[in-house]
Parts: C-alpha cells; structure tokens; sequence
C-alpha cells in the first residue's frame, strides 16, 4: 500500500511539473538576459567562425574592378591652356582631384557632380597611367552625379549590380583614389540603407538623398569612386563621409546604382535628367506624429500638402494620406518614397498605395516633371554660338579626311572666334584637348570653359591649324 500511495504521488508531481512548464510562463526566473537569450534561440545562424570558412577572399572583386575605377583632375580657371603664358605664374588655377568609374568599354564614366562642377578642364588617369582630356555629358546636383565622357575604345568597365538586394551586414569594398593615392580599396560592410545626411541643396528643393551607409574607410578623393560587391558588381557611387575632422570617421555613403543607372541614361541620352515627380510635400510617420494625429500606422511618410495640378492631385492623393508603398516597394522614410519615385520619367506610371481613414487606398499616378509637363526634355543645341555658325560633317566627309569627329564653321560674323582668326569652313577638332565630334559636344564642352580656350582643327586645305579663342 505504501508503495502504490508513494507511486502515485511520484506520477502527479512529474505531471504537475510538466503542465507548469507547458502553461505558466516562469516569468523571471532566469538570471540574465543572456541566459533568456540563450533558451529561446530559433533561428540565429551558426557561430561565425564556422560559417566564413574558409575566409572572405575579396581579391578578384579588386582584381575585377580596379583597373575600371579613373583618376579625375578638375582644373579651375585657365587651366594649362591660356592664351596668357603668365596666368599659369601669377594666378595658378585652381585644381581638385576625385574618382570615377567606367561604365563602357567606350568611354562613358560616371562620378560625382561635386567632383567635376564649375571645373573647366578635366583630365582622366587610368590605372595604366594613359591620360584623356573629358568632356561633361551631363549633371544632376540633386542626386550629385554626373556623367563625363573619354574618347578611348575596349576599356575595363564595371557591370551594374542590384542595390535593391543588398542588405545589412553584407561585405562591399571601396574603390577609389584618396589623397592623390591612385587605386586604393578598403573593405567594409553595409551598415544601413536608405540614409538621409541632409548634404544636397536643390533650387526647386528636388534632392534625393537615399544613401548606402557603409562603414568601409573612404577620404577625400574617393568621391565619385565604386562601391562593389564580392562578385565585383557596382551597387553605388561613394559619394560622402560623416566627418567632423573632413576625414573618414567610421561611416560613409554611397549612391545606390539603381539610381545610378537611371540617372546616367537620362544624361546620355537627354543631357540632362528627365525627373518624375508627385507633386507633394511629405514628412516621416512616428509613433509621435501617428498618435498627433490618430493616425492607425507607424511607419510612411505623411503627404501634408499636395501641390495644385500636380501628378498626386490627378490621381485623388489628398493631404493626410499616409504613402506606406511605390510599386509594390514598401516605402518607411522620406528618402526611400524620394528614390523610388526618382527612378521614373515624366509620363510614366507607378501604383502608389496609401492609408486614409483606416483603409488601405491605391492609386495610378502618372508622373510629371517640374514644370507640369508628362513631356520628355532634351536640351537645345544651338547651330549659332558668339557670332559663328556651325554644322556637323557628314560621315563620307568624316572618313575621306580619316576623322573620328568633327563640326564645320560655316559662317563668321563680328564676335570672339573671328578675332582668334577662324575663318569659314574651318573644321573643329579638339577644344582644349577634348575631342569634338559634333555640334551637340561643341555646345556641351563650351558649357565648361572660362577664359582662354585652345582650339584645333584642319582648314578647307587640310591644313592642321590651331587657334586661342578668349572664351
């Protein structure tokens, strides 16, 4: 008897145990939270010493990319071609130095803005040591990039990667010419996505700061530079650094190439960007703003006021509404709705999803560009410049002379190029070095000069002739 009393009072205390454990929660019962920490692993990966074996090799990422990343020398002023042999002695140009990337194997590079704005002379150093004299194909100061060009064929180019599939934590390296060192990589990890460091200024208040926060090292020097992952793919254009010494402090930001890309077909093929815009102000959604206003999410961005015939306004988004997604992305920050809008033209569409009242609403917005307009711009190229006409030679032309390039002075009237002496049907070649193969690059690279300009070419004869034009 006394075993059976003992037997069953064993069995109901193993039961009772394991109901407690099964249905009260312990509450404080462990010492730290380390410990709680430990007992309740799900899905945390394996130790990291195992998982990168055998070690992270980042060398045929660097071997891949470097020979693709340019040194860029922007000269201010004069520069190395004034008609005043003494300007060079008593009023020295200004110069700066950053980096670039190859994007084609002909010649198409793309940098920062910062790097290459008010420069009046650009000069390219490849890894090999070969210098080219650039020409700007186009800017954007609100996203700080720009597109230059070099007359050069079958150049190592960087392959555009996927910015939208990084995440945090993944290894990226830095490439790029800091401090005049040419051909520098560091290596780092993504820190975060979508950064907004307030550093770009737009007229019409248009920036897009959208950053890749990593903390490889990047200095003065390496603006315009690439930030590739292992695979060697461009995912951005490093283009700044949280500093308060002007050195690298342990974070910095790159332009994410989704952008990039964009950015960089629109100046190619417009000259300038062919910006998509909703036509709204808008402001962070937080748990203070959400309660402020009893609003029912937490994240988005709050529209606070939607400008008259705007794209927003054609689709019904109305003050209030609370964006949460462009095409399907989740949209959590300012930044993030300014990038994803940003990759789109004027007159094309995006499904733009929102909250009101409680409700999940969506709309098809089509976009516009600053002006209003769904219409596509490109810019004007003037035939008439300072007095002198001018017309592109026809390709039979260009091969009979064994030209790769070049624009004809068909008229001269009173102005700047008939007092340097160039006479009619005078064929251009080179401005100050860079290649001239059409009337659109004559307007392009006269965009840049100030002051004395060089300008090379063959006269009616065949003659080579060179002439300095007070621009």
């Amino acid at each position: 008897m006394i075993i059976l009393i003992l037997l069953t009072a064993f069995i109901g205390a193993i039961t009772g145990s394991v109901l407690t454990l099964r249905f009260v929660e312990p509450g404080g019962s462990y010492e730290s939270i380390e410990e709680r920490q430990n007992t309740r692993l799900t899905n945390f990966l394996k130790d990291s010493s195992r998982r990168l074996s055998p070690p992270i090799d980042f060398t045929e990422s660097a071997r891949l990319v470097t020979p693709a990343v340019v040194h860029i020398r922007a000269v201010y002023g004069p520069g190395d071609f004034s008609l005043n042999p003494l300007d060079s002695y008593f009023n020295p140009p200004a110069k700066s130095s950053g980096s670039g990337v190859i994007i084609t194997d002909d010649g198409f590079i793309a940098t920062n803005n910062h790097v290459i704005e008010d420069a009046t002379n650009l000069e390219v150093v490849l890894t090999n040591n070969q210098r080219f004299y650039a020409k700007v194909i186009g800017r954007d100061p609100s996203t700080d990039l720009a597109l230059i060009k070099i007359k050069c064929k079958n150049l190592p180019f960087v392959k555009y990667g996927n910015s939208d599939a990084i995440t945090a934590g993944e290894w990226v390296l830095a490439i790029g010419n800091p401090f005049d060192l040419n051909s520098t990589v560091t290596a780092g990890i993504v820190s975060a996505m979508a950064r907004n460091i307030d550093i770009l200024h737009d007229r019409n208040q248009l920036q897009v700061e959208s950053f890749i926060q990593t903390d490889a090292a990047v200095n003065p020097g390496n603006s315009g530079g690439a930030l590739v992952n292992l695979k060697g793919e461009l995912i951005g254009i490093n283009s700044a650094i949280a500093t308060s010494t002007g050195q690298f402090a342990g974070y910095s930001f790159a332009i994410p190439v989704t952008l990039v890309q964009k950015v960089m077909d629109d100046l190619r093929e417009f000259g300038q960007v062919q910006r998509g815009i909703l036509g709204v102000i808008i402001s962070n959604v937080s748990a203070d703003v959400a309660e402020a206003r009893n609003l029912d999410v937490v994240r988005g961005v709050i529209v606070d006021r939607v400008n008259p015939g705007s794209a927003a306004e054609d689709s019904g988004i109305e003050r209030g509404d609370v964006i949460t997604s462009v095409d399907e992305r989740t949209v959590n920050s300012v930044s993030e709705l300014q990038e994803w809008v940003a990759r789109n033209r004027p007159g094309e569409t995006v499904t733009v999803k929102f909250r009101r009242d409680g409700r999940e609403q969506s709309a098809r917005v089509v976009l516009k560009n600053f002006e209003g307009s769904q219409e596509l711009e490109k810019l004007e190229v003037r035939y008439e410049l300072e007095g002198a006409t001018f017309e592109d030679l026809p390709y039979r032309e260009l091969a009979r002379m064994n030209l790769d390039g070049g624009v004809r002075v068909i008229k001269v009237s009173q102005g700047k190029w008939k007092r340097a002496g160039i006479t009619e049907d005078f064929i251009i070649t080179h401005l100050d070095k860079v290649p001239v193969d059409n009337v659109e690059d004559l307007n392009r690279i006269l965009l840049m000069k100030n002051g004395g300009m060089l300008v090379e070419g063959l006269d009616s004869g065949g003659e080579k002739g060179t002439f300095g034009v007070d621009w």
